[in-house]
């Protein structure tokens, strides 16, 4: 009895692995987090320590996440730091996921109410600050949880001095389950498991954008399913104003720069098919109209042969005329009216003989229609045609269905260009494989921008790359080594400064992180441009 129905239990589970095979085509499945982001993100999360001191030495009490909001402000829990805020003997230490070393913190504001803290760092971290999701992912969307579980810390035998050494914080997936308003505030349900340790971590989309900060976990009787909440961007962006702080928001879609780069590739493709249907209307219109002019001329010969001849047949009359006029003249005896008669006749004659053989021939037809295309291009070639150029003042419109964007951009620009490769009378721009390219490497940015510039197209694109301290480290010990130009230099001075700055691009990740697409007009002169 026991074997049939494991028999049929075997046999139903096989049908529903068999049709779940069958749709999964048809299934539609989440786009997987961008690693590249989630590690950028990453880079803006801190530990935060809770420290006791005893004489000269200091310990941990207890500890919990937090993320940076801008270079030295951070996001944590309420909860995180409430035992020191009520324990004047207690500090607030951070240390930072990317290296660098730990400092205090003071506290700026808390808000119990909503499980949410702010702090500012005693020293400078310049901490990669974190983009708010204006638009969160909907229910059944991915999500991350990132920050530093305490059992993972037990697992891997950390003691208290490795608590205050930089580690990179624990990231994990799970989806978004709807809000879920707590009795005292907004929330966000979720299965990215976290732990303790995890709170006043952030929670992010796969875009790396803030959509909430952990807070805390449903109790769980071991076999059932695991929920987790994180206070919501509804909760959280209030907080940050009333403090003063305006974070960076983001509400556009979450877009991979994989289906970006596959759609630029569809539009080049469109536009290439657009630009040979146009060429092949183009052939053929230039076809009918060499055929209907090759008409035109075929029947003028037509007419001009036909006047020819009725021409040349009224003169041959006339000729008969003063013929038979002068023999009359001539039986009379008159030697004058002979003579004009004559003279009529000779030249009629001559006339309908120039006439006959000056009528065009056929293969005249080829002749006049080149000269008649000739005379036709030298018409429409009349007067200067300038090359476009975008040279002067511009204005520059960010095109979001072209674009990746995780901060919040500027969205227009005013930019002046000259032709030697100047933006805005200060910045000289490279040749790089024959684009005008400006690798910034900022010293107070963890981040490294590639702008190019088509003057043709008057397109303007920024990428950037969100990078760890190391490379970061690389790219301005690269950018040391050599002096950009000031502005007006040669066209070989630019092509050497290019192969400066290919140095810096030779250790850049394979994509970027961000990119921005503009497209640029000319304006005005008298409308000032805004700074790059």
């Amino acid at each position: 009895m026991i074997h049939a129905v494991t028999s049929r239990i075997a046999r139903f589970a096989r049908m529903v692995a068999l049709v779940l095979l069958a749709l999964a085509p048809f299934m539609a499945v989440p786009a997987a987090a961008d690693p590249a982001d989630i590690d950028a993100a990453a880079r803006g999360v801190v530990r935060v320590i809770v420290v006791g001191r005893d004489g000269e030495q200091i310990f941990p009490i207890s500890h919990g996440s937090g993320w940076a909001v801008d270079g030295e402000t951070i996001v944590t829990n309420a909860h995180v730091v409430g035992e020191a805020v009520n324990d004047s003997r207690l500090s607030i230490g951070i240390v930072p996921s990317d290296g660098g070393e730990a400092v205090y913190a003071r506290l700026v504001s808390i808000s119990p109410r909503n499980d949410l803290a702010l702090l500012t760092t005693t020293s400078p971290l310049r901490l990669p600050p974190l983009t708010i999701a204006g638009n969160p992912p909907e229910n059944g969307g991915i999500v991350t949880a990132i920050g530093y579980p305490m059992n993972v810390d037990q697992a891997q035998g950390l003691n208290q001095e490795d608590i205050f050494r930089a580690q990179p914080p624990v990231t994990s997936q799970g989806f978004l389950s709807g809000r879920r308003p707590s009795v005292e505030f907004d929330t966000l349900l979720h299965t990215a498991p976290i732990a303790r340790g995890n709170s006043g971590g952030p929670l992010v989309d796969t875009c790396g954008r803030v959509v909430g900060v952990n807070s805390f976990g449903a109790e769980s009787a071991g076999t059932e399913a695991e929920f987790f909440f994180a206070v919501s961007v509804r909760e959280m962006l209030p907080f940050l104003r009333a403090n003063n702080v305006s974070p960076r928001i983001n509400s556009m879609p979450c877009r991979s720069l994989a289906d970006l780069e596959k759609e630029e590739r569809e539009r080049e493709q469109r536009v290439q098919m657009s630009a040979q249907q146009q060429a092949e209307a183009d052939e053929k219109a230039q076809a009918q109209q060499r055929e209907d002019m090759r008409r035109e001329i075929e029947f003028a010969i037509l007419d001009e042969r036909s006047n020819g001849m009725a021409l040349s047949l009224l003169l041959l009359v006339i000729a008969m005329g003063g013929g038979v006029f002068a023999y009359d003249a001539h039986r009379r005896g008159d030697l004058r009216a002979r003579s004009i008669g004559g003279s009529v006749a000779l030249a009629a004659c001559v006339g309908a003989a120039v006439c006959w053989l000056s009528r065009p021939a056929f293969e005249q037809v080829e002749e006049r229609l080149e000269d008649r295309l000739r005379e036709e291009m030298a018409a429409q070639d009349v007067g200067v045609i300038e090359a476009p150029s975008s040279n002067g003042h511009l204005s520059c419109s960010l095109n979001p269905a072209r674009s990746r964007v995780l901060g919040a951009p500027v969205e227009n620009l005013a930019i002046e260009w000259t032709d030697d490769g100047c933006i805005n009378a200060r910045t000289q721009y490279g040749l790089i494989d024959g684009e005008w390219t400006r690798v910034l490497v900022p010293g107070t940015e963890e981040a490294v921008s590639v702008n190019r510039f088509d003057p043709a197209s008057g397109e303007y694109v920024v990428e950037r790359y969100l990078l760890d301290r190391e490379r970061m480290t690389s790219a301005r010990t690269a950018r040391a080594e050599f002096q950009a130009p000031a502005c007006g230099v040669t066209r070989d001075v630019a092509v050497q400064f290019g192969s400066q700055q290919a140095a810096i691009l030779s250790m850049l990740p394979q994509s970027p992180n961000e990119r921005l697409v503009y497209s640029c007009e000319s304006i005005s002169g008298s409308e000032a441009p805004a700074g790059e």
